[in-house]
């Protein structure tokens, strides 16, 4: 008999937790965050296989797949971590406005990094760029964390990946084929 308590209290908890989801909101987050990663996907798309990419792209540099695979999981945290603040917000459209204003601000260098390296083709420019990208990062986190400290850590692979396409970067400049 307590098996059957157990699965019944097991079954109300699963529905509890589907009608706690504002499916509305999460689905606006999905699009916003998406957004941006289907123009900078488009830039991308168009310029990993041109002859001036495989002339600079270094040896560290994962294959296609992996860069596909980590970014959609990486846009799936973005959203999540957009979803859960934004739900923490409640009703304060103070705390609202500065939540869409940091992550519109990070969406926004995420495009800005990908059209200066593979449509202006300086990975200069790119590389200044992918600083100050990187750095909103890291406010982001630090700004999540003071709403809501687990969704903070949701970014942190995101930094992480991005560190790394800054080495990359810098690899071109610093040591051009």
């Amino acid at each position: 008999m307590k098996r059957k308590v157990t699965k019944s209290k097991s079954k109300k908890s699963k529905k509890s937790f589907l009608k706690r989801i504002n499916f509305n909101v999460m689905f606006l987050c999905v699009v916003a965050v998406y957004a941006a990663a289907v123009i900078g996907g488009f830039f991308t798309s168009q310029n990993v296989e041109t002859i001036w990419y495989q002339k600079i792209k270094p040896y560290i540099t994962p294959p296609d797949w992996v860069f596909t695979l980590v970014w959609n999981v990486l846009f799936v945290l973005i959203a999540l971590s957009l979803y859960f603040v934004w739900i923490k917000a409640g009703k304060d459209k103070k705390q609202k406005r500065k939540i869409a204003i940091v992550y519109a601000i990070n969406l926004f260098l995420n495009v800005l990094w990908v059209f200066l390296f593979f449509i202006v083709r300086s990975p200069e420019a790119a590389m200044v760029e992918l600083i100050v990208f990187w750095i909103s990062i890291l406010y982001m986190i630090m700004f999540v964390h003071k709403i809501d400290k687990k969704v903070g850590f949701f970014l942190a692979p995101y930094a992480i990946w991005v560190a790394y396409a800054a080495m990359i970067n810098a690899i071109i400049i610093l040591f051009p084929k």
